[in-house]
């Protein structure tokens, strides 16, 4: 057990790390808009390659998604287009507030609520438990820490002065935007949690155990695609963007690109699932905050080796490091009441 355990931490964390690069290629495609970045990352990451790896990974496929219940499959689908909708606020809201201040108030929201609703709604009984405790206290020094890499990022952003006046201006509608973020977001983990019936069919069916989230999230991130491809669709119309595809600026590197981010976030999400089932009955409860804490690391590490903190100053540097070892805590804490 306690291999497992450790096992599944392991698997949990590499998901964060690869959750915490997945946006890294988009650097690269600079020839290109946002909408047709996202658009041909929605296509290959959120469609394509999970159903690619499902079919490869998974016996039975269509048996097994037309056995499944009704009620399963609806779960999986309205999480999943929730999931999509709390994306696309994501960066409408980081772009109103900041990265520092959007980021730091969308993950404050996802990390809690990620964790605890579905821990009281499928196992209260577990809430006072030294698990449950463990969990809770892990989960508020994540928080905390994610409040810390938010001044950071903050005080980061003053200091270059790259804070626009429309970031100013819209500040309580870029408040709304991230709060529905952050709602909306965590329903990836919901999906998750509440399409158990959905895994074990795909056991059932003879696929491994580690493999046996891969439907699951074949459905979820199709449907979290409706909403994703149609606003990016929307944007090229408003933007009349549409040409930049035929555009000579290394079509055939750029589709690459977008299908490297596509790669990374599904293989995220294939280690967390894995990882998740290893930790045993509330993997996908205490697997969650653990994911995101790694996650957030991870893209800070990335920004301060990219230079996004180039000219920052100490004082934004120690807030950072102060952020960072409170989530690598966070991660102890977690890690060892999973045990209990």
């Amino acid at each position: 057990m306690m291999g497992d355990i450790g096992i599944g931490v392991v698997g949990v964390l590499i998901g964060g790390f690869l959750n915490g690069s997945w946006v890294l290629p988009m650097k690269r495609l600079g020839g290109w808009r946002w909408e047709n970045s996202w658009l041909a990352f929605s296509i290959l990451g959120l469609v394509a390659i999970p159903w690619i790896v499902a079919l490869a990974t998974v016996p039975q496929l269509g048996s097994i998604i037309a056995g499944a219940s009704g009620a399963t499959l609806a779960k999986v689908v309205i999480f999943g287009f929730g999931w999509g909708i709390g994306n696309i606020l994501f960066g409408l809201g980081v772009n109103r507030l900041g990265v520092a201040v959007g980021y730091g108030i969308i993950l404050g929201l996802i990390a809690p609520i990620g964790t605890f609703l579905p821990l009281i709604v499928l196992h209260p009984e577990r809430l006072w438990t030294r698990q449950g405790l463990a969990l809770m206290i892990g989960t508020v020094l994540v928080v905390v820490g994610i409040f810390l890499c938010a001044i950071a990022g903050r005080r980061r952003e003053q200091e270059a002065r790259t804070l626009a006046p429309m970031v100013q201006a819209g500040f309580f509608a870029g408040l709304v935007i991230c709060i529905a973020s952050g709602i909306l977001s965590p329903m990836l983990n919901f999906a998750f949690v509440f399409g158990e019936d959905l895994q074990r069919q795909t056991t059932a069916a003879g696929a491994s155990a580690s493999m046996s989230s891969n439907v699951l999230w074949a459905l979820t991130l199709t449907a979290g695609f409706v909403a994703n491809a149609g606003y990016s669709v929307y944007l090229l119309g408003k933007n009349k963007t549409w040409g930049v595809f035929s555009a000579p600026s290394k079509p055939i590197g750029y589709w690459a690109g977008a299908g490297l981010m596509g790669i990374l976030l599904f293989a995220s999400f294939m280690a967390y699932g894995s990882g998740a089932i290893a930790l045993g009955p509330l993997g996908g409860i205490v697997g969650w905050p653990l994911f995101m804490s790694m996650s957030l690391i991870t893209s800070n590490v990335w920004g301060a080796i990219t230079g996004e903190w180039k000219g920052a100053s100490f004082r934004a540097y120690g807030f950072s490091i102060a952020g960072i070892a409170l989530l690598i805590v966070a991660i102890v804490v977690i890690s060892r009441g999973g045990n209990s």
